[in-house]
C-alpha cells in the first residue's frame, strides 16, 4: 500500500509576528497599533499546535486546526479592548 501520510492544515488567526513592521516598512509605532487592545497568538502557540497534531498516533489524521485568539471573531473583526 505504500507509505501513509498525513496531512493537517493549521490556520492560524493574528499571530504576533514582524510582518506588521515589515508591512509599515520599519514605523514601529504603527506597527505596533496592528495589536493595540488585543491579546494577539504568538508563535509558541502555532508550533504547539503543530507538534500535537504531529504527534498524534499513526492512524490519526487530524484534518484542520482553525485558531484564533480570543479577541477575533473573524479575519476581520476584532474585539479591541480600551
Amino acid at each position: 500500500m505504500g507509505t501513509p501520510v498525513r496531512v493537517t492544515s493549521v490556520d492560524p488567526g493574528m499571530v504576533e509576528t514582524n510582518f506588521s513592521s515589515v508591512r509599515f516598512r520599519g514605523d514601529e509605532e504603527k506597527a505596533a497599533k496592528v495589536y493595540q487592545n488585543i491579546t494577539p497568538l504568538q508563535p509558541a502557540d502555532v508550533a504547539d499546535s503543530i507538534v500535537w497534531a504531529a504527534s498524534r498516533p499513526a492512524h490519526v489524521n487530524i484534518h484542520t486546526i482553525v485558531m484564533t485568539t480570543i479577541d477575533q471573531a473573524n479575519s476581520t473583526v476584532f474585539n479591541r479592548r480600551s
